[in-house]
């Protein structure tokens, strides 16, 4: 504890400072308080060093006068994971002002009364700072506090000061790797030095102290091949490099290393330690060529086949599966000069398989040898010697397979007339069988022939007509007739093979013009209009026009009535000649001929419909049907039915659309209550419940005969009497005594009603069915709900459970 004197007629603060460090009894010696001028520390604590500040010097008229300045408290530094006892006493703040009037000391900022709060506590009569519980540097490093003196008023005596507590770090903390596996890489046969890769720890301690200073080292190395320490370590920077060389992914590929961090700059006696794994894979380089296991390989493939695997060649390569050092690209280098042959790579193997790509002839070439190559996609890495290539020699043999004959010629063409008879020789079809080493013979067949015009000698392939030749067939296109021929020769499978023949037939004059049109019509008079003809001919040029049209000199009408005169080399004007002619139909024949070598001629007949016609020269509707050759009368005939036929149609509509009418007025004026549709008929009562019952039972009596009915006078039966004829053939039951029948009250009340001429039809009974006497049924007079006779209901009881109710209402006694 330090006290410093106050100067005469001067107020200061008055602090007194106290640290309690862990483990330590004497209190902190750092004590500071300022004064208006520089005071020596108290004899009494010599160990004591008191910082002053010079007061500032006003003159004054009775001289030298000091002037107090604010003081400043140096910053207070606790240790954490302090054990205490808590709460453990930091600095005394003290006013001089407390000998005069009473002092309550208060602090504010982060740990007092803004979270965390509550770490730090003042007394607030002696103005004693204290912590109160153990602090931690990696939550908070700092705090900073203001003190306040004010009276019992609450007014304040001193301006706040600042308190400033540092955390001192303790070395509580182990470094923390952000990994517990790191993955690496680097290439086989890597020089030395060669980076791999880097890892970090982190330690939450002070990292400006030995605290927080971290140092990586090598603990292990799995596998030692080729020897222990392949690879070395930063101990600042954590980087991973290589020591030596020999790295050779083919006999080690990984490589496991354990990496320890240690704080305290590394020192294992004192620091924290902690390890991580680092896995360090060799990547491959083609270092590796592939070699062909063999030094010749051989195979078989069938001629004329394609896309087929006739040779598999097999390689090694020690570089790493499906990768580019490792996948192996062949070639062939010679014996295939035309490219019959390719190779191609096995994905999953790496195999090569040789495959034909173009058909081999065994005529041509029995046997192929091959010279094939192998390498890499990828190039072989810097150092290795890739003069070295490996080679093998690939035999491959044909196999004779029988093949199929074959037209030299295909499609073979050949020219003829058209009209050449049947029997004629056109042409031989032969075909070739390309198995030069086989001894076979050939057959030849007819595939298609449209017209059947061909037929083919199956020995030598000679073709012979069956029929004429027409080139104005239905299947002749372009002047061309076309036939399809097989030849089949008798190896072992068989084999054909198929051959087209095309027949150009050359047109000859053999068909004569036709006139067109068939039919015209004109106007009766002369110089109105005209018809223009022309002709068609099957033959081509130039057997067709110009045509020649000429009018023929019998009969001499034809000449007389008509003219003929050319527009152009294929058409003429066909016109009256008089000028007048009665309207009608005419037939006019015409001769027409083509400029052929020789001429074909035809004499054609065209209708002519002579009409009278309009200013427009159209013929009318009644020209046109006189020029059919009607009369008058048929005319007048024809118009008077068709009016006949309107007027019929005509009263037929109205007829039907005033019953249309009819039946909808209809449907209005029906009552209501003679609707039936969806209508609920009301048809009669039965009566009127149990207040209907005040009948003569005694009405209700089985007849004993049917003679009274039977001898009733003639006159008064009703259609709705039960019949008098022989009763119906059911059995007769036996007859037994009964007190009553209901067929005497359906009598008697039947007779009433048919001699009651006031009673309307519809009230009378009505007989429907009558099944006889002799029923079993019995009679319903027992029934009759008037009796008072007593009676025993107590057998309800033994009914069971659905009978208790009656039992109870019946059974049960006397009422009360």
């Amino acid at each position: 504890m330090v006290t410093a004197k106050r100067p005469p007629n001067m107020q200061i603060w008055e602090t007194t400072v106290k640290l309690a460090l862990a483990g330590q009894t004497t209190p902190f010696p750092s004590l500071v308080k300022l004064i208006g001028k520089e005071n020596t520390p108290p004899e009494s604590d010599p160990q004591l060093s008191v910082t002053l500040f010079p007061w500032k010097q006003q003159l004054s008229s009775n001289g030298l006068r000091r002037r107090k300045r604010d003081w400043v408290i140096p910053p207070i530094n606790v240790p954490e994971n302090s054990r205490g006892p808590f709460p453990q006493m930091l600095v005394r703040i003290r006013s001089d002002q407390d000998r005069e009037t009473l002092i309550r000391y208060s602090i504010t900022g982060v740990g007092a009364d803004q979270p965390p709060m509550e770490v730090f506590s003042i007394d607030p009569v002696a103005g004693k700072m204290f912590v109160t519980k153990p602090l931690d540097r990696e939550e908070r490093a700092s705090y900073h506090l203001r003190a306040h003196a004010v009276d019992m008023n609450g007014i304040k005596v001193e301006n706040p000061i600042d308190l400033y507590i540092y955390v001192i770090d303790m070395n509580d903390n182990r470094p923390e790797f952000h990994n517990q596996v790191y993955n690496g890489s680097v290439d086989e046969g890597s020089k030395p030095g060669s980076y791999v890769m880097k890892v970090t720890a982190n330690d939450a301690d002070d990292d400006t102290t030995a605290n927080g200073m971290v140092r990586y080292r090598i603990l292990s190395q799995s596998p030692h091949s080729p020897i222990p320490n392949m690879f070395t370590i930063n101990s600042e920077t954590g980087d991973i490099v290589t020591v030596a060389a020999g790295l050779d992914r083919e006999k080690v590929s990984q490589y496991t290393v354990i990496i320890q961090a240690t704080d305290m700059e590394g020192n294992l006696n004192f620091g924290l330690s902690n390890t991580a794994t680092a896995i360090i894979s060799v990547t491959d380089v083609n270092d590796n060529p592939p070699e062909l296991t063999a030094s010749t390989f051989s195979g078989e493939v069938p001629e004329n086949r394609v896309n087929i695997v006739v040779a598999n060649l097999t390689v090694i390569d020690r570089d790493q599966p499906h990768t580019a050092n490792w996948n192996a690209v062949y070639r062939i280098v010679s014996g295939d000069p035309s490219g019959h042959f390719t190779i191609r790579t096995d994905p999953i193997t790496n195999d090569g398989m040789v495959t034909v790509v173009k058909p081999v002839d065994y005529e041509m070439n029995r046997a192929f040898m091959l010279t094939v190559t192998v390498s890499n996609q990828a190039p072989l890495a810097n150092g290795i010697q890739s003069s070295f290539q490996s080679t093998a020699g690939v035999t491959i043999s044909v196999m004779d397979a029988n093949e199929a004959p074959f037209f030299p010629s295909n499609p073979k063409q050949i020219r003829f007339e058209e009209g050449v008879p049947a029997g004629t020789t056109l042409t031989t079809f032969a075909a070739n069988d390309p198995d030069r080493f086989m001894q076979q013979t050939i057959r030849y067949s007819k595939l298609s022939d449209p017209a059947n015009w061909l037929n083919i000698n199956a020995t030598n392939g000679q073709i012979i007509t069956t029929a004429v030749l027409d080139r104005e067939s239905i299947y002749v296109k372009n002047n061309i007739y076309e036939a399809t021929f097989l030849a089949a020769d008798n190896g072992f499978p068989p084999a054909s093979g198929t051959g087209t023949l095309q027949i150009y037939l050359i047109d000859v004059n053999d068909n004569s013009p036709e006139l067109l049109p068939k039919e015209a019509q004109i106007c009766e008079k002369i110089n109105t209009n005209s018809i223009n003809i022309t002709a068609s001919d099957s033959d081509v040029e130039p057997n067709v026009g110009p045509f020649v049209f000429e009018l023929p000199s019998s009969p001499p009408s034809v000449r007389r009535n008509w003219t003929i005169s050319r527009l152009n080399g294929d058409y003429v004007q066909l016109s009256l000649h008089i000028q007048y002619l009665e309207s009608g139909v005419y037939d006019v024949p015409i001769i027409v001929s083509d400029s052929g070598n020789p001429t074909m001629s035809n004499k054609s007949i065209i209708k002519v419909k002579v009409c009278p016609c309009d200013e427009n020269g159209d013929c009318t509707t009644i020209g046109a049907v006189a020029a059919a050759g009607l009369g008058t009368g048929a005319i007048i005939a024809i118009l008077i039915c068709i009016i006949i036929l309107l007027t019929m149609v005509l009263l037929f509509v109205v007829w039907m659309k005033r019953r249309e009418k009819e039946r909808q007025t209809k449907q209005l004026l029906i009552d209501p209550e003679d609707d039936v549709r969806d209508n609920i008929l009301k048809y009669d009562e039965e009566g009127g419940g149990e207040e209907d019952q005040d009948y003569d039972l005694s009405q209700l009596q089985q007849p004993e005969s049917l003679d009274h009915i039977i001898s009733k006078p003639p006159g008064i039966r009703r259609v709705d009497e039960r019949p008098v004829v022989a009763e119906s053939q059911y059995p007769i039951r036996p007859v037994v005594p009964h007190p009553g029948d209901i067929g005497d009250f359906i009598n008697e009340g039947l007779r009433a009603a048919d001699n009651d001429p006031t009673a309307p039809p519809y009230d009378s009974l009505l007989v429907f069915d009558y099944e006889g006497s002799g029923s079993t049924a019995g009679s319903v007079s027992s029934l009759n709900s008037s009796s008072t006779g007593d009676q025993d209901y107590d057998y309800l009881n033994d009914w069971g459970p659905r009978f208790k109710k009656l039992a109870d209402m019946y059974g049960g006694g006397d009422e009360d």
